[in-house]
């Protein structure tokens, strides 16, 4: 039995940023929302002095149950796919807050050439530039247009910076002055700018100071005590959906919150969504949430499942290039340089989740690609985030991994052991995609999420370049041993790198090539919104949450609209 509840104006799916944004400012706006979150209710007295890294880091307790939903992985389409049983390469949120509730706090606007890759690289280098099988399209909005949005999302989570170089123009300063730094910060500015290159500190949503957002939360200030990623802050200090938009939404007596309530299906009749289909994870029961405008707000990997479990939309076809509901999957190429001084120590069990330096100078388009046999670029960043005692024990190339030798290594070089590592970017290839598996179903018997994934030769040639940048500036730094280039064969999910997954639902100008237009809105069906990274085109060389932030703001912005006037905003 289904019951069905009363109509609503607007019914998210998942609650964290984007949902959390969207619940903000339309009820602010006078919109009835409901928000709908699989997991549970988190406020900021659950983080309360839990510096339990095997709770939190090492059992995923922030995570996602893979035991009720997960995905298969493969390389690709000639492998069989597998369900990932636990987590690797990346970490899914669960609970209200979503992922902004356990991420570090790094906060990058994504550069101006990404938004128009497709147009800029024709008109620098020629068509010829792109390799064969890349997917890359322009976003259907320019920099300058998103760009006010992210002035909001900033303001929103009080974001500590100061100047960035080689990054767009700025209308408004930053809120907060950037975080303090430290001498391993010291070392690696100095030592970059002695190289010609132009490093700065990182934007942090971990607050510099006290401060009061335009909504009037309160943020509270870091104590650079660390256990920020895959932790909630228990200071109320790294700004998350828990302690701003959230709180803003039910003061306005707009917003319903239902934590436990997984959703199931979207309801649609081919043209229009009538709401969605739910079921209470305590009981079982099942209801039906009718509402003029569906908001999907999952993560990345949950709103393609959900679009292609519900029918709505046309499916990626891989061998056609047809369709447009799982097109353009994309990870990051991370790789990075573990650096050991022999004759100097680093305080790296203090830190901060956003605590780092960072340069663009290999970003983007910042560099001539001419000579290249690869596009775009990434940041590169050497960051003082608070080392944690379990994980955290890296060792000088050819210690052995277990012993008596790799204890006092690990014990030496605690203090003396610093990374500089990059956030590659990945553009999409055609073979690279999510679609429903045809044998693995979740606990409620819908298919799981299947991801095609493997490494282009592209993204191989961009991640060897930006290695050996990395090489070149820890050698510089004066360690006195440097590991080895990591490998780019393959892709493996295995090892965690970041959780920056992007694509399924992409934006765009042509409904041909992507699922959804510049505010989000679904070509398809015009009262659904699909926000969050699953509209990227293709994955920049940063930190992902900013613009996802201020696509959430632009999204928001459309649904006000069309609750006036209906109808395609674009």
């Amino acid at each position: 039995m289904v019951t069905k509840l009363p109509k609503t104006d607007v019914v998210t799916v998942g609650v964290g940023w984007t949902g959390g944004i969207i619940a903000a400012e339309c009820s602010k706006a006078g919109l009835k929302v409901v928000g709908l979150e699989r997991g549970r209710n988190r406020r900021t007295e659950d983080f309360s002095m839990k510096h339990d890294e095997l709770r939190y880091a090492l059992r995923y307790e922030n995570g996602q149950d893979l035991s009720r939903q997960t995905i298969t992985f493969r390389n690709n389409s000639g492998q069989r796919a597998l369900p990932m049983r636990q987590f690797g390469s990346f970490l899914l949120g669960e609970g209200v807050g979503g992922a902004g509730t356990h991420w570090n706090g790094l906060t990058d606007r994504y550069s101006p050439y990404d938004f128009e890759i497709r147009s800029k690289t024709i008109d620098k280098y020629g068509e010829k530039k792109i390799a064969d099988g890349l997917n890359i399209q322009d976003w259907g909005i320019t920099y300058d247009e998103i760009e006010p949005y992210y002035v909001k999302f900033e303001k929103m989570a009080g974001i500590s910076a100061d100047e960035t170089p080689l990054r767009g123009e700025r209308s408004e300063p930053f809120p907060n002055p950037p975080l303090k730094g430290t001498p391993a910060m010291d070392l690696f500015i100095e030592t970059t700018k002695n190289m010609g290159l132009d490093p700065f500190v990182m934007p942090a949503a971990n607050n510099s100071q006290p401060y009061e957002n335009p909504d009037g939360q309160k943020i509270g200030a870091c104590q650079l005590k660390g256990f920020c990623e895959r932790f909630g802050c228990e200071y109320g200090a790294k700004a998350s959906p828990n302690i701003t938009v959230i709180p803003t939404a039910e003061a306005t007596g707009n917003f319903e919150l239902r934590p436990n309530s997984e959703v199931l299906e979207i309801l649609h009749d081919g043209e229009k969504a009538t709401g969605v289909l739910y079921m209470d994870r305590r009981t079982g029961e099942r209801f039906e949430q009718p509402a003029e405008v569906v908001a999907v707000t999952s993560y990345t990997f949950n709103n393609t499942r959900l679009l292609l479990a519900s029918n709505l939309g046309t499916p990626y076809d891989p061998e056609t290039g047809r369709g447009t509901i799982g097109k353009n999957y994309c990870y990051q190429v991370i790789v990075g340089t573990d650096g050991f001084f022999d004759d100097e120590k680093f305080n790296v069990a203090m830190g901060s989740g956003g605590l780092a330096t960072a340069l663009d100078n290999f970003n983007a388009d910042n560099f001539d690609h001419t000579d290249h046999d690869f596009l775009h670029g990434g940041s590169i960043l050497m960051g003082q985030y608070g080392k944690r005692p379990i994980a955290n024990n890296q060792v000088p190339p050819g210690t052995p991994r277990w012993g008596k030798e790799f204890k006092n290594q690990s014990i030496k070089y605690f203090n003396r052991h610093l990374n500089v590592y990059t956030y590659g970017a990945c553009l999409p290839h055609k073979n690279n995609y999510l679609d429903l598996d045809p044998t693995y179903k979740d606990i409620n018997g819908y298919p799981l999420l299947r991801m095609t994934f493997d490494y282009s030769d592209t993204d191989r040639n961009r991640g060897h370049f930006l290695n050996e940048q990395t090489k070149k500036i820890m050698k510089e730094m004066g360690a006195t041993h440097v590991s080895e280039n990591e490998p780019l064969e393959h892709y493996d999910i295995t090892s965690y790198k970041a959780t920056h997954n992007t694509g399924g639902v992409i934006m765009g100008a042509d409904p041909e090539t992507s699922a959804v237009n510049s505010y989000l809105q679904m070509w398809d069906a015009d009262n659904v919104f699909v926000v969050g990274g699953s509209a990227y085109p293709h994955q920049s060389g940063y930190n992902a949450t900013a613009t996802l932030g201020a696509l959430a703001y632009r999204a928001s912005e459309g649904i006000i609209n069309y609750s006036k006037e209906g109808g395609s905003l674009v």
